[in-house]
Order: structure tokens, then sequence, then C-alpha cells
């Protein structure tokens, strides 16, 4: 029973980790502009991996999309490859979990849905890793454009969008521990039952105690 009661608060800490990972996609404000009115009155610039904006004072905002992927930078390539494979992991970590946690009725034997939640777990640390690395590559590249004092374009803060991609990223991998951990703590409990047996069983030869049996 502790050992289900485990696997229920990680799948509640990977499933609330990954719709947090999950949102950061659509989200507009991954960097902010950190000084307002300087040529539009009162204008907000932001941006996300898609598109830069404009606000303006009425709260009308200009969007345009980025050009083609081989002309945009680096980073943001790299952080849309880590946010898709972030989610995608998430997805089938998910998946395996609903199949190899004890308190579901499918997945094969109890063995085979250990391995199942096991693998599940992995499957959500990964997920964190890279959204993790994902928001901090850029969060880097925000920080280091602020920073600079020859940078003499727009600068920028860090928007919403990336704490709520760490925050996810921490119970994603919180959560994949604690079922990676799990399956330590089936073992545990295997390989004492196992020597409790191998202890109580008769020496070569000899004969059991009167009403002896097996363990089941």
């Amino acid at each position: 029973m502790g050992n289900m009661a485990t696997e229920i608060v990680a799948f509640v800490l990977t499933i609330s980790g990954w719709i947090l990972v999950s949102s950061t996609l659509p989200i507009d404000y991954w960097k902010v502009s950190s000084v307002d009115g300087t040529v539009i009155t009162t204008a907000t610039f932001w941006s996300n991996l898609w598109k830069t904006c404009v606000t303006d004072s009425t709260g009308v905002s200009n969007c345009k999309d980025f050009p083609s992927m081989l002309a945009l930078d680096v980073y943001i390539q790299v952080c849309r490859g880590l946010m898709i494979a972030a989610v995608c992991l998430g997805f089938f970590g998910a998946t395996l979990a609903l199949v190899g946690m004890k308190c579901t009725k499918i997945g094969g034997s109890e063995t085979t849905k250990a391995r199942l939640t096991v693998l599940s777990g992995f499957h959500f640390v990964l997920s964190g890793l890279c959204c993790m690395t994902a928001c901090s590559i850029y969060a880097h590249r925000v920080t280091t454009d602020f920073f600079d004092p020859l940078f003499v374009a727009q600068k920028f803060e860090l928007g919403a969008a990336l704490f709520i991609g760490w925050a996810g990223s921490v119970l994603c991998i919180l959560g994949g521990l604690i079922f990676c951990l799990s399956l330590s703590e089936g073992s545990s409990h295997t390989l004492i039952y196992y020597f409790s047996y191998l202890y109580i069983l008769p020496p070569l030869g000899g004969s059991r105690p009167l009403g002896w049996e097996p363990p089941l």
C-alpha cells in the first residue's frame, strides 16, 4: 500500500509538471521589454519561440512570425527542439505510468508493471531536463544581451514562461525520481522476503518442522 501511495504522489507531481511544461509553448511572454515608452508611447515588446510582438497603450498587439527556420538564431531552434522533446517525453511517460502503476489493472505481471513504472520515471526525468535546458539557454541569451554594454538594440527581461517552465521541470524530475526509487523500495521488500524464506528452509536432508509450509 505504501508503494502504491508513493506511485500516486509521483504521478500527481509528474502530470502537474508536464502540464506546466506543455503550457510554456503557447505562452507569449518568454521575454518582455525592460523599458517601456522609448519609441512608441507606453509600448511593450515581447517574444516567444514563434513570434515577436509589440503592444501599444490601447492594448492592441501587432505580431510578426519568425522567418524560415533556417533563418532563425541557433538558440531559438535549440529551444524549440528541446521543448517539443520535453512534451513528447512527458506524454510517453504518462502513458507508461498509467500502465505500470500498481493501482491500475493493466500492464501484465508485477515485474512488468515495475519495469514500466521505472521507464516512465526515466521519461519524466528526461522531459524535465530538456525543458530546464531550453529555459536556461533562452534565459542565458536574454541576460547576456541585457548586461552587454555594446548591445544597442531593445533589451529584454525574463518572461513568465521561463519561470513556469523551470517549475514544471522540477516537478517532472522529482516525480520521475520517485518513480525510479519506487522500484528499489519494492526490490528491497522482495529481497527481505527471499532471505527470510531461505532462513526457514531446513538443512539438506533434514526434516521440516511439523506444520511447516513454504511462504506464498
